[in-house]
């Protein structure tokens, strides 16, 4: 077993990154260990992650300590790596498997006694307090960083697909950053090798919807479709370029422009995951798309829903972000008009939104609706009022006493024949009755 002297642990990634971006603490630390082996890390009471994969937990804390690791790639796909783990890794040799130079960074835990790590928990970096030489950046990392750029470590970068996806999602996260040029041209060689094609759906919504959360979502899109990957993996999204817009509705014209716009508006009106996506999704129906799968006549919100729901599928996308974005896709257009439709067309479309019974979902729908009508140039500040209004008629509507409605039903003649739906049809048409001097 080796001495305490002769391992060394370092925090390294993502909270090193962070806290030289002056972003505060970091939620989670992760700590590699060189010179240990995972007989000595279980001797200390550390739990195994895996049989074959060198991660221990700590027994108190939970906090991750990966030994230091080399990888070989073995296959396509992300998974496709087999690991060395031993005493005679260097740090510099598990720096160098990361992604990116700016993730390739690493400090000095408090101590090398891995007895102590209970007492790290909270132990954040602190470059006001470290010594001008305590950061360990051997990949120039530092250096990106200040000047705002994705950079690859090395050629390894190329081994793992889910690195472009990474790069993307921080592009959305800090836009001021841009891909390198090298960086960005191996993007493009790994995509015409194929390795985004051996992406795995959990790994690909994983990334996605960390972008879709991020300050500027469009980014991250923008990032995919330069380097190739958005055709791949999101060719309803990518189809939409080139599609224009009716130009006195849309002054930006193009739909791919528009979408991009829609999704920084859903950031800017910080809305939740399942919104964002169903912004994403609301005018799939508008790229092109094969007429053997569709017929060409079919409307544009059907071939949205049709194709929302192959990504969905594809992706592994949960049921509340399908299912909101679903309904959006449908009734987005009929929403923006709805100050146009009669109190009947009111009360049949807060119906189909689920509206009385999921008034939650519904302001998420409201929600996407205006993130769909201010991502638009020139649009952005002025306010959405069809929310507003359709909320009102929605309290009004649900203030009719359907309990009441369904007990005086059953002494009606026509009750013994239709039941069910006479009754809803009873209902629908007290909650006219009750938005009308709304209208």
């Amino acid at each position: 077993m080796p001495s305490t002297q002769a391992i060394q642990v370092y925090v390294v990634g993502g909270a090193v990154r962070d806290a030289f971006l002056g972003l505060g603490d970091a939620a989670d630390l992760d700590w590699v260990v060189v010179g240990a082996t995972p007989q000595h890390m279980t001797a200390l009471g550390f739990v195994p992650v895996g049989s074959d994969f060198p991660v221990f937990l700590h027994p108190r804390t939970g906090q991750e300590f990966a030994l230091a690791r080399t990888e070989r790639k073995t296959a396509k796909g992300y998974q496709g790596f087999s690991f060395y783990a031993a005493p005679d890794v260097t740090l510099e040799q598990d720096l160098a498997r990361r992604d990116l130079s700016i993730n390739a960074m690493a400090l000095a835990a408090p101590s090398n006694d891995l007895g102590d790590a209970a007492n790290w928990q909270h132990w954040q970096p602190n470059p006001q307090a470290l010594p001008s030489n305590a950061l360990i950046d051997p990949f120039n990392g530092l250096a990106d960083l200040r000047a705002g750029l994705l950079r690859h470590v090395s050629a390894a970068f190329s081994e793992d697909p889910v690195r472009i996806l990474r790069l993307a999602r921080f592009a959305a996260r800090w836009p001021q950053f841009e891909a390198h040029a090298d960086t960005h041209a191996l993007m493009q060689d790994m995509v015409h090798a194929g390795e985004v094609d051996a992406l795995v759906a959990e790994r690909v919504w994983q990334e996605l919807s960390k972008g879709l959360m991020a300050q500027k979502p469009s980014r991250m899109f923008e990032v995919l479709r330069s380097c190739g990957a958005l055709k791949v993996l999101l060719p309803e999204l990518y189809n939409l370029w080139g599609v224009p817009q009716r130009a006195d509705y849309h002054p930006e014209v193009d739909t791919g422009v528009h979408a991009m716009m829609v999704m920084d508006m859903s950031a800017q009106l910080e809305a939740d995951l399942a919104t964002r996506f169903a912004c994403l999704c609301h005018d799939f129906g508008k790229g092109s798309t094969p007429a053997e799968v569709l017929p060409r006549h079919t409307g544009h919100e059907m071939r949205s829903v049709h194709l929302l729901k192959g990504v969905a599928q594809r992706f592994k996308v949960p049921k509340a972000c399908k299912e909101l974005a679903d309904v959006v896709a449908k009734e987005h257009g009929h929403i923006h008009r709805c100050k146009d439709l009669s109190a009947g067309a009111l009360i049949r479309l807060l119906e189909r939104c689920d509206a009385f019974r999921r008034p939650q979902r519904f302001r998420s729908v409201l929600l996407a609706c205006e993130c769909d009508a201010r991502g638009r140039l020139g649009l952005s500040e002025q306010p959405y009022a069809q929310a507003a209004w359709l909320q009102r008629l929605c309290a009004a509507a649900s203030s009719v006493n359907t309990q009441a409605i369904a007990q005086a039903a059953t002494l009606a003649p026509e009750f013994a024949k239709q039941q069910g739906a006479w009754i809803a049809k009873q209902i629908s048409v007290a909650r006219e009755a009750a938005i009308k001097p709304l209208i």
